[in-house]
């Protein structure tokens, strides 16, 4: 009898759910409320990082961070702008 190969053995995935989680939430932290889901982007992806060391863990940090940093440049546009900010296409 002869093995070629192992047979019903599945590699393991490195991927958590905390670095998908963290993946969406920058994401669509880009477009839509960047203050609740920046922080929340990071969070996940420093738990992911620690758990797994995925490179998506890294991006969530990264994309967190963007989402943070634009969120503060919006409200500096906002207090300049006498607290409105609007944004004209044309």
């Amino acid at each position: 009898m002869s093995f070629y190969g192992e047979t019903g053995t599945r590699k393991a995935s490195r991927t958590s759910g905390l670095a998908i989680a963290g993946l969406v939430c920058g994401i669509v932290g880009l477009f839509f409320l960047p203050i609740i889901l920046g922080p929340l982007a990071v969070v996940f992806g420093a738990v992911a990082l620690r758990q797994t060391g995925s490179a998506m863990a890294k991006w969530d940090i990264g994309l967190g961070v963007v989402d943070i940093v634009l969120m503060i440049v919006m409200f500096v546009v906002a207090a300049n702008n006498g607290g409105t900010f609007t944004w004209h296409v044309g």
